[in-house]
């Protein structure tokens, strides 16, 4: 299966694609984590990167589409990938579902964590403490925030139609959140 999981910075995806990739067997695609391995190994496209999300701004889906491209055609991770944080835009989804059809894959289930800024805040502070992420810059998060929400609503509309479409409230427990998803999964 292939499952697409979605929401603000903040609000548990990461967390929530790892309790789902040991669950299911399944591998985790973050885009956060391709763009972070890119910074890290200094290539030339790991410079552009760092440029743009310095600035609070997202990577363009030129370049996400690009990382993204390679790990769908791996024949070791078909139908076995979970979506961390992808797609973003409209683009994004609407390049998702081409590479998926050109690939003989579908998306089985997507997954909304709808959490709202107050709770996205603490859980940033929290976060910047305990994992130290240099990403984690409060008025660098809240303008990330706001450009999710901004540039979201067209792929929450996109999605929402879907029958496979599922909204959770990002804000409860860890534990009720992955069991929900479970639930969902395993249905």
């Amino acid at each position: 299966m292939n499952v697409v999981i979605f929401g603000p910075p903040g609000a548990g995806k990461g967390t929530q694609a790892q309790n789902i990739v040991k669950k299911f067997n399944l591998y985790q695609v973050s885009t956060g984590d391709l763009l972070r391995n890119e910074i890290k190994n200094k290539s030339e496209i790991g410079k552009e990167i760092e440029e743009i999300i310095s600035k609070g701004d997202f990577a363009t889906d030129d370049i996400v589409n690009k990382l993204i491209k390679n790990i769908i055609f791996d024949t070791k991770k078909k139908d076995k990938l979970i979506f961390d944080g992808y797609p973003r835009s409209l683009s994004q989804a609407k390049n998702l579902d081409l590479l998926l059809n050109s690939s003989n894959q579908k998306i089985d289930f997507i997954f909304f964590l709808n959490v709202n800024k107050d709770t996205i805040i603490k859980r940033i502070e929290r976060r910047k403490i305990l994992e130290k992420r240099s990403d984690d810059d409060l008025n660098t998060i809240l303008k990330r925030y706001d450009t999710y929400m901004e540039t979201t609503r067209p792929v929450l509309d996109f999605y929402s139609k879907n029958p496979n479409f599922y909204e959770i409230d990002g804000s409860e427990k860890i534990e009720v959140i992955s069991s929900k998803i479970e639930q969902i999964i395993t249905l």
